[in-house]
């Protein structure tokens, strides 16, 4: 028995069933030998035991021969082991070609800082893909996507992927400047002072129109406290009678209200702000704001974020989305919980708390949001893979820690934040994983950590929710570290965003009825330098025609010193008197004008810009503008909180028409500033307007022939043969209006009133064109069109005439004034 029982002890060796490292092929084949016969008789009976290639299938080109291509791809090879390595080949120092190198400095991911061209101009993170896929031009001192190959005709499609899909534009060329200072607290009450008392709120309030103070308390307490961003306009001087630099966008940094005690309790808490500008204007913007830190105190730096941050606009319906897909915070118990965990948070309202979801926020539509989150690397693949492989190998992979603690997020960009992984190194965990899936173990992993510096998986970021006053856009703004662009781009069209340039970018805000910068903005220095470049090129095109074919020159930017013109023509209200003598009209309104500005410059007029006025975008700056010119009786109705009457009810007033002198505009002098408002142009009937297309006011008859007498032809319209001498340019460079001296010719003239800063969108359904006009004279044409019908049949848009530069004739248009529907026009597209 003992016997027997020590044999059945013994048990016969196990066989590993794993599946083998390594595969034998002739054993394989032998094998299945069977069933490779078996395969082989189905295909020779399919072709009739005939295994030549089909004569009709033969290619008739040398494609074949690749040893061309073979020789190309040595060199190639060849010469970035060159650039490289830097070694000697034949006994001589060989530079790679210029495009080798070009793409391997542009492959490069350093912490901070653009690759520039040998001229100093920037590349973009993504130039590569772009440079693929856009028409590149140089502006602004980058190499910027202008727009997709073609001439333009896309842009119903990209409406339609508007209302449906997701636009992505790297906006990495604006820039942050950061100001950073102390702010005053109590030790004994354990609260902030006033916020006047701020140091950097008096350097805000000085150069921003509309000041972070004028807002009320709960959006200035949000503002403050950096739950929300706000738009402004950036002054030399921080009033409405200096000129403007450009519109900017500003943010606080959220206080730490979840910091200790000790950190409360001290005398100054240092916080930053950061103010985002348009690089055509950051030059000035960036100038102003330092010489403001320098003057009111020392206690505040200023420096420029140009080389640290980038910026990823994501425009749809469904931004959200894709950022749900994209975006994988990494703290909290779910990966896709999407709750915020930032303690530097304050409450969003009442109800609110630092939980709060930020898909409650998109559902509940709050407007300005700033989130702030660390997410993990898009390229890293799912939550559960990567758990799997750290529990069960952890040993075999080094994992460094991230430097991205509680205490590090995207504010501390300038103290430089850790670049994200190499793809190589990815590629090998994911090389690594699926090997595992198998069941297939290598005996030495290669994946080593980065040898250049230190990486990271997690990036610091920052979401902007868009305004909910910009009609039926939707989207976000993603604020990241410079060095992970590229990082966030690729996936984000890898899920289906589609990639737009400049261009488009301008269709859309045209399309919402938003202005772009510098084209929307006459009344500042960079719209001076953008139409320049803008006329250099088109001089350059009619150089390139013969004289026969080239198109009628029109004047680029257009000439606003006439609509001081048409002022002067309202208050004598005479034509014949005005210009006896067949020339100008300028021989005796100029004078007037010069004599006016001699005698008393107004604070409302414009400093150094070609408009000859100032722009109001604030109801604010408005009414003070009517105040000074004594003109609150005219048809004009900013909405401010403190109007009792809304428009919809002045137009059924009957007796304000009566209260109202007849022809009121005429009593305000030429001499106290020319005020342009924004407006929004709809064809009434039919027309399409191109930018600097002139707006002139027209007559009483103009409209009835177009309203009531549609059918009839007698619209007006001009003599082809006046067409080219209406704008003549002078031998200093400059445009003028000319008068037509022929009586007939004089009939069909209208005054202009203003001009289109921006052309209608070709593929939109409701195509909306943006135009500057002056104040007082659309006043002054409203008043007409009202005393002309009956109270019922008032309309709170102003008729105008449009006429293209290069047309004769007028199209009736509906102008629509931007601050009689909102109190700021200072957001920007």
């Amino acid at each position: 028995m003992l016997v027997n029982m020590s044999s059945c002890a013994k048990q016969a060796p196990t066989v590993s069933t794993a599946t083998p490292r390594t595969l034998l092929v002739q054993k394989f084949a032998e094998s299945r030998a069977a069933e490779l016969k078996t395969l082989q008789s189905i295909v020779a009976s399919r072709l009739d035991n005939d295994f030549r290639s089909q004569r009709k299938k033969r290619r008739r080109t040398t494609d074949f021969d690749n040893r061309g291509a073979n020789a190309r791809f040595k060199k190639k090879r060849k010469a970035e082991g060159l650039s490289n390595h830097k070694v000697e080949c034949d006994e001589k120092n060989e530079v790679a070609p210029r495009h080798v190198r070009r793409r391997t400095e542009l492959r490069q991911n350093p912490v901070i800082g653009f690759s520039t061209s040998g001229d100093g101009t920037k590349w973009l993170r993504t130039h590569v893909w772009h440079a693929k896929r856009f028409t590149m031009t140089k502006r602004w001192g980058f190499h910027l996507p202008l727009h997709t190959h073609g001439r333009g005709r896309g842009s119903r499609a990209l409406l339609k992927k508007l209302k449906c899909g997701v636009l992505v534009h790297d906006a990495s060329y604006y820039s942050a400047v950061q100001l950073e200072g102390p702010e005053l607290t109590d030790r004994e009450a354990g609260h902030l002072y006033c916020w006047n008392l701020d140091i950097l709120l008096i350097i805000l309030n000085s150069l921003l129109v509309p000041s972070p103070s004028s807002d009320c308390e709960t959006t200035s307490t949000k503002i403050l406290s950096g739950l929300i961003y706000k738009d402004a306009m950036l002054h030399f001087g921080g009033s409405t009678n200096s000129q403007i630099i450009a519109p900017v966008t500003y943010m606080w940094q959220p206080r730490p209200t979840c910091s200790n005690q000790e950190t409360v309790e001290k005398n100054a808490l240092c916080r930053k702000v950061w103010v985002w500008l348009h690089p055509a204007a950051l030059r000035e913007g960036y100038a102003i704001l330092k010489h403001a830190c320098e003057t009111q105190t020392n206690l505040v730096t200023c420096i420029s974020l140009e080389d640290h941050l980038a910026k990823v606009e994501l425009i749809g319906s469904r931004a959200f989305e894709l950022l749900q897909t994209l975006l994988h915070p990494a703290t909290g118990s779910s990966e896709n919980s999407w709750q915020l965990n930032n303690c530097s948070v304050d409450k969003f309202d009442a109800g609110t708390s630092e939980g709060t979801s930020i898909l409650g926020i998109e559902d509940r539509n709050i407007p300005s949001t700033i989130l702030t989150l660390t997410v993990k690397d898009p390229r890293m693949p799912s939550k559960e893979a990567t758990d799997v492989c750290e529990a069960k190998h952890s040993s075999s992979f080094d994992h460094k820690q991230d430097n991205l603690g509680n205490n590090v997020n995207i504010w501390d960009a300038s103290l430089g934040i850790y670049p994200p992984e190499e793809e190589s190194v990815l590629c090998d965990e994911r090389h690594y994983q699926h090997m595992q899936s198998y069941r297939i173990f290598e005996k030495t992993s290669k994946r080593n950590a980065s040898d250049k510096g230190k990486c990271s998986r997690l990036c610091p970021i920052m979401l902007l929710k868009n305004h909910a006053n910009r009609g039926s856009i939707k989207g976000w703004s993603i604020i990241l570290p410079l060095s992970w662009t590229r990082t966030f781009w690729i996936p984000l069209v890898s899920l289906g965003s589609h990639a737009i340039g400049l261009r488009e970018k301008h269709w859309i805000a045209c399309d919402v009825g938003l202005p772009n910068f510098p084209s929307d903005f006459p009344d500042s220095n960079a719209y001076s330098s953008f139409m320049a470049l803008k006329a250099s090129i088109s001089h350059e095109e009619e150089g390139l025609r013969p004289p026969s074919m080239r198109p009628l020159r029109v004047p680029v930017p257009p000439p606003w010193g006439c609509v001081r013109l048409a002022f002067l023509n309202s208050e004598s209200n005479d034509i014949e008197n005005q210009s006896e003598v067949t020339g100008t009209v300028r021989n005796e309104s100029s004078v007037r004008l010069l004599d006016a500005k001699e005698s008393d410059i107004t604070p409302f007029e414009s400093h150094g810009s070609t408009l000859g006025g100032f722009v109001a975008r604030t109801s604010d700056s408005f009414i003070k503008f009517l105040d000074y010119i004594n003109g609150t009786q005219l048809l004009l109705f900013p909405k401010v909180p403190e109007m009792k009457k809304s428009l919809s009810k002045c137009m059924r007033d009957e007796k304000i028409l009566e209260q109202l002198p007849v022809g009121s505009v005429s009593q305000i002098s030429s001499n106290q500033g020319l005020c342009f408002l924004r407006v929004l142009l709809h064809a009434y009937k039919e027309g399409a307007f191109e930018d600097g297309a002139v707006v002139c006011a027209p007559h009483v008859a103009d409209i009835i022939s177009w309203v009531i007498r549609s059918g009839e032809e007698n619209h007006v319209q001009m003599p082809l043969a006046s067409l080219g001498s209406l704008f003549v340019q002078q031998p200093s460079g400059e445009w003028e209006l000319e008068l037509p001296g022929d009586p007939l010719i004089r009939e069909s003239f209208r005054w202009p009133i203003g001009f289109v800063t921006t052309g209608f969108v070709r593929g939109s359904k409701k195509p909306t064109a943006i135009a500057l006009c002056e104040a007082t004279l659309l006043a002054q044409l409203r008043e007409e069109q009202w005393r002309a019908v009956l109270s019922r049949q008032r309309r709170r848009e102003i008729y105008v005439l449009v006429r293209n530069l290069r047309s004769t004739a007028y199209r009736l248009a509906l102008a629509t004034i931007i601050l009689e529907k909102q109190e700021e026009d200072v957001e920007c597209m």
